[in-house]
């Protein structure tokens, strides 16, 4: 069954709190309760923050790691709360975090990826989510499966939650990157399509690891048609207790955010319109003729896999192969494509034409 419906028979709904774009800002995590009120009356006090967030659990790597304050800090949120009069939004990844939170008056909660990439701790959250009215966010799973995403979206709703977003972290890779978490573009893009729906949100502190990044991050999700941000900050940044390097002053955080170009979804404006009709179709009259294109060129594929069976070659001819993508790369290079682009490109016609001549072989 296509997932689309399987959301529409779940239910699951857009009406999240809060404005487009939603800002959320605060520490990594509550250290103390100074530390916490400075930062979130700071941030309230720049007028552009809609919700602060504070990391009272951490799931950490290893042991012996700061694993966050504890049930302790959670007076503190609700201080801060009624000092700024802005909700608050925490991390849950157990029931007795639900029931802590909520008795603390926190307004939404969220799951990090490292719960959400586990189906059993998932279930185990919706569980003790049934009956309660609160609005949830899922972060990404930690590595890209979309399915363990969409699964979250779905355990939940099926547990009768109503007001579900989504928050992109970025996902782990092996090796030192440029991001601290792969941003994968078009995983959200993905979800968006799937569950256009539920808002989604953009977690630059996450996906960068550092500061440097965070409005480039921040104005790539824009233009991506991203319902808000979740930027993370510190009136001491350097001397944070967990991830110093991706939290910025609060500050910081309101030039960051006037630097960024807040795009509209559409225009009303009919010139527009008209013309962003015309230059659709063209896209469209194109998409055609590379689909035909394509279609011809595994059809020859498929001459060529019935050759090779009847002299029994194998499938694979590693030089032919790297033939093929040297010359691409040179031609896209002079038509303005990217190496990134044509090797995907060309990784993904292989496949294609891989499969077809090894169904043409095994018939």
């Amino acid at each position: 069954m296509p997932y689309a419906s399987t959301a529409a028979q779940l239910a699951v709904t857009s009406h999240f709190p809060g404005k487009k774009p939603l800002l959320i800002s605060g520490p990594c995590s509550a250290e103390t309760e100074e530390q916490l009120l400075a930062t979130c009356t700071q941030l309230a006090a720049t007028g552009r923050v809609d919700m602060l967030r504070a990391g009272i659990w951490k799931p950490r790597t290893k042991p012996g790691m700061f694993e966050g304050i504890g049930k302790p800090g959670l007076p503190w949120l609700q201080k801060a709360r009624e000092l700024t009069g802005l909700p608050t939004t925490v991390e849950v990844a157990t029931p007795q975090h639900v029931e802590d939170a909520l008795a603390y008056d926190v307004d939404v909660l969220w799951i990090g990826a490292r719960t959400t990439v586990n189906p059993f701790s998932v279930q185990a959250l919706a569980d003790a989510l049934r009956g309660v009215k609160v609005p949830v966010f899922i972060k990404n799973p930690v590595h890209p499966d979309l399915e363990l995403w969409l699964g979250a979206v779905e355990r939940l709703a099926q547990a009768g939650v109503a007001d579900i977003g989504l928050i992109h972290r970025g996902f782990a890779s092996y090796g030192n990157t440029e991001y601290r978490n792969a941003p994968m573009w078009h995983l959200p893009i993905e979800m968006k399509r799937r569950l256009p729906e539920l808002p989604l949100i953009c977690d630059p502190s996450h996906i960068c690891g550092n500061r440097t990044g965070l409005a480039a991050v921040a104005q790539q999700s824009i233009d991506l048609d991203f319902d808000g941000l979740m930027l993370e900050s510190h009136i001491d940044p350097d001397n944070a207790w967990s991830d110093a390097k991706q939290q910025v002053t609060p500050q910081r955080l309101a030039e960051l955010l006037d630097s960024l170009t807040w795009r509209q979804h559409t225009s009303t404006e009919q010139e527009f319109l008209d013309k962003l009709a015309q230059l659709r179709t063209q896209i469209d009259q194109l998409d055609d003729e590379i689909l035909h294109l394509l279609g011809r060129r595994m059809q020859v594929s498929e001459s060529i896999g019935r050759y090779k069976k009847e002299n029994n070659i194998t499938i694979l001819q590693a030089r032919r192969w790297n033939e093929i993508m040297e010359r691409g790369l040179r031609k896209g290079d002079q038509l303005g494509l990217t190496d990134s682009f044509i090797r995907h490109y060309f990784d993904a016609v292989h496949l294609e034409s891989i499969n077809r001549q090894n169904s043409v072989m095994n018939t």
